[in-house]
């Protein structure tokens, strides 16, 4: 997140942005930057009791959660009807057989605990989409992307503090590569470009594009951990992007 935040500000101020937040932006920036740091903690505690693929699909039952929240803020979201309900209750369908639907393996120590994680981290999600769509109208979107960012690493470093143990290892090429992409391409590129669609579109309808990233997480947890296509995976995955896709084909 540290690197995010650099690689943020440095482009931020290259395009003239003001960083600081206005008096009145500093309660709310605080607030998505909670809600941020609990949601990135739910997913890596889950992922790492669960399965690639499991996570990977539950993660991104995240428009579920923005739509059932946007419908609380019906100036900016589009309220639920018959149709988007049904939709609704078939992607939470399909999350319940994914929750419950897996077996202990070498990938997955915990899956039950894991999953759950995953999907409090997947509501988390959704609420924050709606939460940053609604505060995007006043603030700039450049400033709630470094700034739930800088709350995040203080609380980061202290949640690191209690829970694991401080270790000093050899520095290795992969580890700088990927917490390079995870600070830039994630934290950086894809959370800029993420707040200024927010700003036009609305939270449920851009969660239509999560489409794809089950799709391609699935391939790649069979491509490097050989994870197989479960039944129960599939018929979530089924039920889940099915569910999604009538709620947001408008």
């Amino acid at each position: 997140m540290l690197v995010g935040v650099i690689f943020v500000s440095v482009w931020a101020k290259s395009q003239g942005l003001a960083l600081w937040p206005e008096r009145k932006e500093w309660k709310p920036l605080f607030i998505l930057g909670i809600l941020f740091t609990i949601q990135i903690a739910l997913l890596n505690s889950g992922a790492a009791l669960t399965s690639p693929a499991f996570a990977v699909v539950i993660l991104n039952s995240y428009p579920v959660f923005a739509n059932l929240t946007g419908h609380f803020f019906s100036n900016l979201e589009t309220p639920l009807n018959r149709t988007r309900t049904l939709g609704l209750a078939l992607a939470l369908a399909g999350v319940a057989v994914l929750g419950f639907g897996q077996k202990t393996s070498t990938l997955a120590p915990n899956p039950l605990l894991g999953n759950a994680l995953l999907v409090l981290s997947s509501a988390l999600l959704g609420i924050r989409q709606v939460y940053t769509r609604w505060l995007v109208q006043d603030v700039n979107p450049t400033r709630t992307v470094i700034w739930q960012m800088a709350w995040s690493v203080p609380l980061f470093l202290l949640i690191a503090a209690v829970s694991e143990p401080m270790v000093r290892d050899r520095l290795t090429w992969q580890a700088v590569a990927a917490i390079s992409y995870q600070g830039v391409v994630v934290a950086g590129i894809c959370f800029i470009i993420w707040a200024a669609l927010l700003k036009r579109h609305a939270a449920g309808t851009l969660t239509m594009y999560a489409f794809l990233v089950p799709i391609v997480g699935i391939a790649l947890s069979g491509f490097f951990f050989d994870e197989p296509l479960r039944p129960t995976l599939l018929a979530g995955l089924v039920l889940v992007m099915a569910g999604i896709g009538i709620v947001t084909r408008d």
